[in-house]
């Protein structure tokens, strides 16, 4: 098994990490409000204005005339309320919500760039032994659950490409086994949805499924989370039909949108 790619520090300081989440929130979503980045990060909008203010005098965020906050120069994929993962979220959000209400786990939403996988949307469960909040984070696409799903889209070609060994000259041990990937994904375009047993982080299982744009291209990874002892593999025919009907649905809620 692989060791685990993301490990809380052992001393974590809030305001850091209220910052850094408000500084993603802000770079793939923009215009944001102090009230909403308070809501979304569980402070007092006190705190949230602080925070703000800190990113605006270094740079990381910039207020407009509408007194609304947005990526700042320092981020370099500064984003705005029309770009694309910023549509996918506001979309995916209600039905993150029902998934997490029919099925008590953690939800997510995930795309893929390159041969990394990044979450843009959770929405964590109620129950106190859960997996927590994933927004904004980066893991190599092959080691999740949206990931291998996006990376079955390509063609063998294509994958060869995005693990193309000149890629990783300075990181070997980063590129996965190619010939045991390929065999994966021929397998996953088969069943149509993923299962990740402790291959992005330990004690943790992830089921998803793709949603697709009207052209039935994949543009994410609909995924729950769990606890490894939560987890019943007799459960998983009707936990992969609750994800696809969640798919369709926001897929249908997308080709309107878009």
């Amino acid at each position: 098994m692989d060791k685990p790619l993301k490990t809380p520090p052992p001393y974590p300081i809030a305001s850091v990490d209220h910052a850094l989440r408000a500084a993603t929130i802000l770079q793939m979503e923009g215009g944001t409000t102090v009230s909403q980045i308070a809501e979304r990060l569980g402070v007092a909008r006190s705190t949230a204005h602080r925070i703000l203010a800190m990113l605006v005098y270094r740079d990381f965020a910039v207020q407009d005339e509408d007194r609304l906050y947005r990526a700042g120069p320092v981020l370099e994929l500064a984003a705005h309320s029309q770009s694309l993962v910023s549509r996918l979220r506001a979309a995916a959000l209600p039905h993150l919500h029902r998934v997490v209400d029919l099925l008590d786990e953690t939800a997510n939403l995930t795309v893929r760039t390159g041969d990394t996988a990044r979450f843009i949307a959770s929405v964590e469960c109620r129950q106190a032994l859960r997996v927590g909040s994933r927004e904004g984070m980066v893991f190599p696409a092959h080691r999740t659950t949206a990931g291998v799903l996006l990376l079955a889209e390509l063609s063998d070609e294509e994958l060869d490409e995005v693990y193309a060994p000149e890629r990783y000259r300075d990181r070997p041990a980063d590129r996965p086994d190619l010939a045991r990937l390929h065999t994966e994904l021929k397998r996953l375009r088969r069943n149509g949805f993923a299962v990740n047993k402790e291959r992005s982080e330990r004690g943790l299982i992830a089921v998803g499924v793709p949603v697709r744009d009207r052209d039935g291209t994949a543009l994410a990874g609909l995924s729950v989370s769990m606890p490894t002892v939560r987890y019943d593999p007799h459960r998983l025919q009707p936990l992969v039909a609750t994800l696809d009907a969640a798919a369709r649905a926001l897929e249908t809620d997308l080709a309107e949108r878009f």
